[in-house]
């Protein structure tokens, strides 16, 4: 079994590769300090100038489109000044771990919600929406304590009553959107798997 082992790890080591050795060196090269965040406020902000249709040009043909040019010289000046110092580059470090574990904790109370919920229960989207606001609030004011922003300090001492009030809220939203509801089909998916569709 040991032979084995090391057998895997020597593979490991000398042709497969690790991944985690792959993004250590990318880390070293700046990839996830320098090159991510550029390509991402590049991308946000030459985005939304073309949305917004700041600078049009006219085609051969007359017609008014983005100043595409104009546009990229934008992104490109603001991408690379938000570089200039480290402050985008440690903010991005601390936000997007979070975000990951923000999306994975959202992601467990859709599949909760769908198996235990009723099927058209429009309640569960208020009560995922205020649940969603609450993440999103607890993960950017903590992400800001990297920079000596105090507001964790008020949210850890406020947190019980503020997910207190959040469950009230989302259970009189629950009950009062459930009690509207004239759909006659409200079995949840954990009902029909069990027992079956309801009988007509």
């Amino acid at each position: 079994m040991i032979e084995v082992m090391s057998l895997l790890a020597s593979y490991g080591f000398f042709r497969g590769g690790d991944i985690g050795n792959i993004l250590a060196q990318w880390q070293a090269a700046g990839v996830f300090s320098y090159v991510l965040p550029f390509l991402l406020i590049f991308a946000l902000t030459f985005g939304l100038l073309i949305r917004i249709g700041l600078f049009t040009t006219k085609t051969k043909e007359g017609i008014e489109g983005p100043n595409k040019s104009i546009n990229a010289i934008i992104a490109l000046s603001v991408a690379l000044m938000a570089l200039q110092f480290d402050f985008v580059s440690v903010f991005f470090s601390e936000i997007f771990p979070r975000f990951g574990v923000a999306l994975s904790i959202i992601l467990v109370i859709i599949i909760l919600g769908g198996l235990f919920m009723p099927l058209n229960a429009k309640g569960f989207n208020w009560v995922l929406i205020l649940v969603v606001m609450v993440i999103i609030g607890i993960v950017v004011f903590q992400s800001l304590e990297s920079f000596g922003y105090n507001a964790g300090y008020w949210w850890r001492n406020n947190l019980g009553s503020l997910l207190g009030w959040a469950v009230l809220i989302g259970l009189i939203i629950a009950v009062v959107a459930g009690s509207t509801s004239s759909s006659p089909d409200s079995s949840n998916l954990l009902s029909k798997i069990l027992l079956g569709p309801p009988s007509k």
